[in-house]
């Protein structure tokens, strides 16, 4: 909306100082000719905007014009500045809405505040991109419109219509009553309820999605937190899940426990390696998870798994040593 850019760049304004049209533009993510015309309505409405030409000109506002919120300390401050570093926030589709947030925090904040609490947060990296073995983490993508429409379902509390793709399945049109939203690892769900039934919707599979305006069937209340756990509980212990004995190099227990759905047990075994009983989707799922990790892990059980791993090996191992081979 018009009203919130030129509230944002009011703030822009007021953080950086003197500022060129074209930075404008890009900061606000539209074009230079919509950032000249809003300087022009801002300027009409008496917000002090001035022009500097020249070289290194650009557009600034009078110092003098700044409001002050004193009811945030340093920590507060310093919170609310970290956790808009999270990249979560683009998970839900709010991420210009949080730098939005973050440029009007940062202005309100009293003069004394606003240089060290921005400085200090420089200092925290919550959930980099990659990890320190240079794995990148990927944020699922759900388009812009679906995630609009399914997160006003769930604030207004309205039936939802989404189009959904469940794995090996068609998409098709299905009506929810929505509960709420959860990110994990940068995967974000749809709790909902379909004909009373508990339903749980990954929001990456979610192709469209369309507000309704009938009312949700749900409590006034709810604790997501609780949901969750409960469907996840459900999740592992239903289906063809497959449990595994594995020993893993402490080394790479992180590796093993970031592709495998949930830990049984977990113990010290020789060698000071681990021996843990985790649960796989099935008997791909394992055998993928646990190739990975190379000679860093052994399949304890079950045998039909050790059995698929060596066959896998084998057939490497006669690949290569047939290359050696023709080159002798």
């Amino acid at each position: 909306m018009r009203a919130d850019r030129l509230v944002s760049l009011v703030l822009l304004l007021r953080r950086h100082g003197r500022m060129t049209a074209t930075t404008l533009a890009r900061e606000l993510e539209v074009s230079t000719r919509t950032v000249l015309r809003d300087i022009e309505a801002l300027s009409a409405a008496g917000v002090p905007v001035y022009a500097e030409r020249g070289r290194h000109g650009g557009f600034a506002l009078l110092p003098s014009f700044r409001t002050e919120l004193t009811g945030l300390n340093h920590d507060e401050a310093l919170a609310l500045l970290t956790a808009g570093s999270v990249r979560g926030e683009q998970v839900f589709g709010l991420g210009s809405a949080l730098a939005s947030a973050m440029r009007k925090v940062v202005d309100a904040l009293p003069e004394s505040h606003r240089d060290s609490a921005g400085d200090a947060a420089q200092r925290f990296l919550v959930d980099p991109e990659t990890d320190l073995l240079s794995r990148r983490l990927v944020t699922e993508e759900v388009p812009g419109t679906a995630m609009a429409e399914v997160r006003r379902a769930v604030l207004a509390g309205h039936k939802l219509r989404i189009h959904y793709a469940a794995t090996g399945r068609p998409p098709r049109w299905r009506t929810v009553d929505p509960i709420g939203l959860v990110t994990v690892r940068d995967r974000a769900y749809l709790l909902a309820t379909r004909a009373g039934a508990d339903r749980t919707y990954r929001l990456a599979r979610v192709l469209a999605a369309e507000e309704l305006p009938e009312p949700a069937q749900r409590p006034s209340r709810v604790d997501l937190d609780r949901i969750w756990r409960e469907r996840s509980a459900r999740f592992l212990s239903g289906g063809e899940h497959l449990t595994v004995l594995v020993r893993v190099n402490p080394a790479r227990r992180e590796e093993l426990l970031d592709t495998a759905l949930a830990v049984r047990a977990e113990e010290p075994d020789a060698d000071d390696w681990l021996r843990l009983e985790v649960t796989f989707q099935d008997s791909r799922h394992a055998e993928w998870a646990l190739w990975q990790l190379g000679m860093d892990a052994e399949a304890l059980a079950p045998q039909p798994l050790r059995t698929a791993l060596r066959d896998r090996a084998t057939a490497v191992a006669a690949r290569y040593g047939g290359v050696s081979s023709a080159k002798a």
